[in-house]
């Protein structure tokens, strides 16, 4: 998903809340070249396996350079001092990030919706490895200006906060959501529930409902409400507001179609109830492998995040 970049609210770094050096969490996910290997072995098999679909492997092997090279930047400007650990995309939901850790990513912009909504304030430095590659959006630092990012944490520099998306299910279960959310169908077949937002309410048979932050405004939500004639304004990064869009009602004899989109704003309450007896899933940031399951009954509730993200911007 693409993301905008106007947001203006700053705070300071959060206090040091442990006597130990900080700690330097780099963070990558496979590359293509990464992901041929692992599905094939060798370089070989992986180089006939392109070859026979009339690709090939070169364009892996450079955005593999690339890559290596910006981590190896980032790494060798870590201070002597500080404590460093290496992550994965696919080990975020297993590592414990400390309170004073500081973040940096090191790839393109969605590996920092990925780390967000693991995190409880530590500041998160986006390091894009080529602008070749990747539209920097939030991850707007080059390799080579990593040392300088990171003595700008210990100076104090403001981070830039954007707002994240809470969903919170009558079962308990919990998603967060730097971009957007998604309540629906696992197979983006018709979804019936029934939507409260505010004092009104309305039950739906549609494609699904996409809430989404200021970041994610430029993303999935922009595509939907380019193709309709008048769509509710969508927030900016900054902003406390989020907005709702649902995909495709159906009007019919017991499914409404008058509730579209709207601004979910503090204090107003957004709630969905599934009527599915079987695939309701919640997910956030297109990732639908970390679905929350949304059976019948269950009841959503929607809202702001408490906690924003951290983004250290140059």
């Amino acid at each position: 998903m693409s993301n905008t970049n106007n947001a203006t609210h700053t705070t300071g770094p959060a206090p040091r809340r442990s006597g130990l050096p900080p700690r330097a969490v780099v963070v990558t996910r496979p590359t293509i070249l990464e992901q041929l290997l692992a599905s094939h072995g060798t370089l070989a098999q992986a180089r006939f396996f392109l070859d026979s679909r009339g690709q090939s492997l070169g364009p892996a092997q450079e955005q593999q350079r690339v890559q290596d090279e910006a981590v190896h930047a980032v790494v060798g400007a870590i201070p002597l001092s500080w404590r460093r650990a290496r992550v994965t995309r696919a080990e975020l939901d297993r590592f414990l990030f400390e309170p004073d850790d500081v973040v940096i990513a090191v790839g393109q912009d969605g590996l920092v919706a990925n780390v967000a909504k693991y995190l409880q304030g530590q500041a998160v430095i986006g390091v894009n490895p080529s602008k070749d590659l990747y539209d920097g959006v939030l991850v707007r630092v080059a390799p080579s200006e990593a040392a300088k990012m990171l003595g700008a944490v210990v100076d104090g520099a403001p981070c830039e906060e954007r707002t994240m998306v809470e969903a919170r299910c009558s079962d308990g279960q919990r998603l967060l959501a730097l971009n957007e959310i998604f309540i629906g169908h696992q197979r983006h077949q018709s979804a019936r529930y029934e939507l409260h937002v505010g004092d009104q309410s309305e039950r739906h048979s549609s494609s699904g409902i996409i809430v989404c932050s200021g970041t994610g405004a430029t993303g999935w939500a922009k595509s939907i409400a380019r193709q309709r004639a008048e769509c509710v304004r969508l927030p900016t990064p900054a902003e406390r507001s989020l907005a709702f869009l649902v995909r495709e009602p159906w009007p019919s004899v017991v499914t409404g179609a008058n509730i579209n989109d709207g601004r979910i704003d503090d204090g107003v309450a957004f709630e969905v109830i599934s009527a599915m007896n079987e695939g309701g899933v919640i997910f956030g940031d297109g990732i639908e492998s970390d679905a929350v399951e949304f059976p019948f009954g269950t009841r959503v509730k929607v809202a702001a995040a408490p906690q924003p993200l951290r983004l250290l911007c140059p």
